[in-house]
């Protein structure tokens, strides 16, 4: 009887073992055909056996570098009105609570909103449906950089930077009107201007430029969606008046402040005395508020004063050409020199002037152009020094004085093999010439 009983416990076991292997059975293969109903997600680098060895890849989302798909949005575009501020324009313009301008404004580490500037550009982008709310503002710090502000219910900011790239360009220009008509029709930027003239401010007298005189330059410009935004460096110029050709070599060595040099390494910048004269003292500074000592009311001194004893030569403190010599009213006896394009001195209360100073000589550095004297408005005998540079009055004291360090001497063959791969730049990127104006024409 027990093993009646035992015999069927074992049968019943067996059965319940049978049916748990079944069903499991059936999850696996549910499972299986689940996964094979399901799509399937290709990567790019899969090839579908269906479609011949064709790749197909999954789409993926683009996204617009500035930071939201201005596709999907309504565009106004305006500039910032003279006198408006980012408060005025957001809140009254465009209609923004002032609660979300304030939030926006308080993102200073991302832009500081007082530097918002009358004539700059912004867009708004707007919902496309009938509540037509503004969800994007940019402004435009820049052609390269803008400033996006999200106005919704999570004001926020953030700054787009346009990809900028590095062109190489070459440019020869023949004088025939100007430095800056001529070089504009070869296709220079005016940056590229501005840089010779700084660049060959000490060599080159613009104000003496020729027709027929030529320059020719080797540069990088900055561009940014296909639009000429800044000057790159100017790696070699060559300055061409007869014969005579200047070249303007870019060579850092790090230690000396210059960069450009001629084919000798002499360094095309020059450098200024320190003083004109030998002076006992400086009975007056550099001032825009300074007391008269004569009318007693206060107003600008844009020089400095020496005081020395009557008679004491004054030097002229660079090469130059002078504009004038003659009475300068409360500046007495004065005398103006031109040294470059940048830099204009005078020196002023003269007693006399040096032997064949007046207007349209020229001058060498260190040459005696005068005497200290007290003429015009003075109360003792003392020079008036003055400086400009670029039109504006600076404080001779203060003034950084160009160097004029040589190339060191073991540099000479790096600068020369340097000039011959700029050189050789520059006539591969420049347009052949059938006929070169600054020579004249052939004879028949």
């Amino acid at each position: 009887m027990n093993s009646y009983y035992n015999n069927r416990s074992r049968r019943r076991r067996r059965g319940n073992f049978s049916s748990i292997a079944l069903i499991a059975i059936i999850a696996v293969a549910l499972a299986v055909l689940v996964l094979l109903l399901l799509p399937r997600k290709h990567s790019g680098k899969e090839k579908d056996a269906g479609s011949a060895g064709s790749c197909q890849v999954e789409e993926a989302v683009v996204v617009d570098p500035i930071g939201f798909q201005r596709d999907d949005y309504e565009r106004v575009d305006g500039t910032v009105p003279s006198g408006s501020t980012f408060g005025t324009l957001m809140n009254r313009t465009l209609d923004v609570p002032m609660s979300v301008v304030n939030r926006l404004a308080a993102a200073d580490s991302v832009f500081d909103v007082r530097r918002f500037r009358a004539g700059n550009a912004w867009h708004a982008y707007y919902t496309p449906d009938s509540l037509r709310c503004l969800r994007y503002f940019v402004y435009d710090i820049d052609r390269v950089s803008s400033v996006v502000f999200r106005t919704d219910t999570l004001p926020q900011v953030w700054r787009y930077d346009r990809e900028v790239c590095i062109r190489r360009k070459a440019a020869d220009a023949t004088i025939s009107s100007s430095l800056w008509n001529d070089m504009q029709k070869a296709g220079a930027s005016p940056q590229v201007i501005c840089e010779l003239s700084d660049i060959y401010a000490w060599t080159v007298d613009f104000f003496g430029i020729q027709p027929g005189d030529r320059f020719r330059v080797l540069y990088d410009e900055r561009v940014c969606e296909d639009e000429v935004v800044g000057l790159g460096r100017i790696y070699y110029a060559e300055y061409i008046h007869g014969e005579a050709v200047q070249p303007a070599i870019f060579f850092d060595q790090r230690d000396t402040g210059n960069v450009y040099w001629n084919e000798k390494g002499e360094s095309l910048r020059r450098a200024f005395l320190k003083a004109p004269l030998e002076f006992k003292r400086i009975s007056s500074g550099f001032s825009y508020h300074r007391k008269h000592p004569v009318h007693g009311d206060v107003r600008p001194h844009t020089g400095v004063d020496y005081a020395a004893p009557t008679g004491t030569p004054v030097v002229s403190i660079g090469d130059g050409t002078v504009i004038s010599a003659g009475w300068g009213g409360g500046g007495g006896n004065t005398v103006k020199i031109r040294h470059n394009s940048v830099y204009t001195t005078a020196y002023l209360h003269l007693s006399k002037y040096g032997q064949g100073i007046k207007a349209g000589a020229r001058v060498r550095q260190g040459q005696v152009i005068g005497y200290v004297g007290m003429t015009g408005t003075a109360t003792g005998p003392h020079l008036d020094f003055r400086v400009w540079k670029n039109g504006t009055p600076i404080n001779p004291l203060t003034m950084e004085a160009p160097p004029a360090v040589p190339i060191r001497p073991e540099n000479l063959p790096a600068l020369d093999s340097v000039r011959t791969a700029f050189h050789s730049e520059m006539e591969r990127l420049l347009p052949v010439r059938t006929t070169d104006p600054a020579l004249p024409p052939a004879e028949e």
